[in-house]
């Protein structure tokens, strides 16, 4: 299972962090969209997580990788890391089995734990967040996946929150940025967050926002939610910010996944039967549905463009709109 080309270097990391040159047990975990190799791995009879990145390209930087993922163990909100080469690009870290995660839990433990990842020293900064949209927007207006008139009502209110969204600098904290479910692990008692491949300075409301799509149900969750985070009833100010980076998240990831679930000879059915937003997520979070499906990436692509055009009709984006516009 490990590659040819990296056995030698998983057995040094093994002779220096365990005194040993094998494992006892090896099984591929298969979970999740990372393209990184990952393994629960048996050591001296005790289970660790082995991570073998695969990428070459620009975005794949085990040293930050590494670096934010060491900071978080520090401070108890990733498990412990016992090695790292970035030349090797290997990581092996302490192994989390994980337990089912009530959404009742979790509305209360993951905010609390952002709140923790955000009061970290800055992470790298790698790009502005908001910019690298514009980016995918590009590629998918290249690749003619949808008819334009599909599309450009939300591409011009991603335009208008572009516009007017506020950079500031006491927003960028260190972020996580791929809070979903496999990578958000319950132990029964603490959350642990896993995969810092997307970790880097952005925005704080990147990861509430991401969050929120599986923990924030009703207007009184987000209320929750929030008060959770910013231990006080948040502002109108804030609450705006939260709710247009929502926006942009709804496009960000209806860009994403048509992108990675458009295949050349496959026609997409725009109208294709999907489960409603939430019980879609609600279905991510109880592991019965995987984005690493064809279908359900397209799925998934089509109820965040959904999503995000029933909102462009609420009062809620008119308001937050002109919120921020006064604000800048």
């Amino acid at each position: 299972m490990i590659p040819e080309n990296k056995k030698a270097a998983v057995s040094h990391a093994l002779q220096v962090t365990f005194g040993v040159h094998e494992f006892d047990d090896l099984r591929e975990l298969t979970a999740g969209l990372s393209s990184a190799l990952v393994f629960k791995m048996t050591v001296l009879g005790k289970p660790y997580l082995l991570r073998i990145i695969t990428r070459t390209d620009a975005m794949a930087d085990p040293a930050n990788e590494y670096a934010c993922m060491k900071a978080a163990a520090d401070v108890g909100i990733a498990p412990y890391v016992w090695y790292t080469s970035v030349g090797d690009r290997i990581a092996i870290t302490d192994f989390i089995a994980a337990k089912p995660f009530e959404l009742n839990d979790a509305k209360v433990k993951i905010p609390a734990l952002l709140r923790k990842l955000h009061a970290l020293p800055p992470f790298p900064f790698r790009m502005d967040y908001i910019d690298k949209i514009g980016e995918f927007i590009e590629k998918f207006q290249t690749a003619e996946i949808m008819p334009a008139d599909m599309t450009a009502s939300v591409f011009d209110l991603y335009k208008k929150i572009k516009d007017i969204y506020p950079r500031n600098a006491e927003d960028l904290v260190a972020c996580h940025n791929d809070l979903k479910p496999e990578n958000t692990l319950f132990d029964g008692e603490r959350v642990w967050l896993v995969d810092w491949e997307a970790a880097f300075l952005n925005d704080r409301y990147v990861d509430l926002a991401i969050a929120a799509n599986f923990v924030v149900r009703s207007d009184e969750d987000e209320a929750a939610f929030l008060k959770a985070y910013f231990g006080e009833e948040a502002s109108e100010y804030q609450q705006a910010r939260f709710f247009l980076m929502r926006q942009l998240l709804h496009l960000f990831y209806f860009i994403v996944f048509m992108l990675v679930g458009k295949t050349q000879d496959r026609i997409i059915d725009f109208n294709m039967p999907k489960p409603g937003f939430r019980e879609f997520h609600d279905r991510i979070w109880a592991g019965e549905i995987s984005l690493a499906e064809m279908d359900a990436r397209l799925q998934y692509a089509l109820l965040h463009r959904d999503q995000l055009l029933d909102n462009m009709q609420t009062k809620r984006l008119k308001d937050s709109l002109e919120l921020m516009s006064r604000a800048q």
